[in-house]
């Protein structure tokens, strides 16, 4: 198989424009983003900063922009098409502004190497004006769960 396509990303590049409430991850639809880019080892999607997501102070919680990298970045190893299952073995993570309540924000989720066994990636979450909310690096280890779809 060649490396542009397989049937998990053309799920998701047939869902772009659509809301993600039909993502393999429960989470995923919860977040419940808006996919704009599925490309190869590249996805990117629009989330509105809902109050569930907040902290007191009214801003994007840490944990929300952790939960939209992570799921993000983990829907992105998926569509690689592999055998078997990867599961994050650490995720650094990198907060640097605020989004409020109702605020569209951008999460972009990219490969940077794809070993057998460990693949590299990093994430970035970006207000419409272009500010860095958050940006991360983790790494995916291949677990012995196969895939079936």
């Amino acid at each position: 198989m060649d490396n542009t396509t397989n049937p998990r990303l053309d799920f998701l590049r047939a869902r772009i424009g659509l809301s993600m409430h039909s993502s393999p991850s429960p989470l995923g639809r919860w977040l419940n983003g808006t996919l704009k880019v599925a490309e190869y080892g590249r996805l990117a999607a629009d989330y509105v900063v809902r109050e569930e997501m907040t902290n007191p102070a009214r801003v994007l919680h840490g944990g929300a922009a952790a939960a939209i990298l992570d799921d993000l970045i983990g829907t992105m190893v998926f569509a690689l098409g592999r055998e078997y299952a990867y599961t994050s073995v650490n995720l650094t993570i990198d907060f640097l502004h605020a989004a409020g309540i109702n605020e569209t924000v951008t999460a972009t989720a990219e490969v940077v190497r794809a070993g057998r066994n460990i693949i590299h990636c990093e994430g970035r979450i970006n207000a419409l004006d272009g500010k860095i909310i958050a940006k991360c690096a983790t790494n995916l280890i291949q677990t012995s769960l196969k895939l079936n779809l």
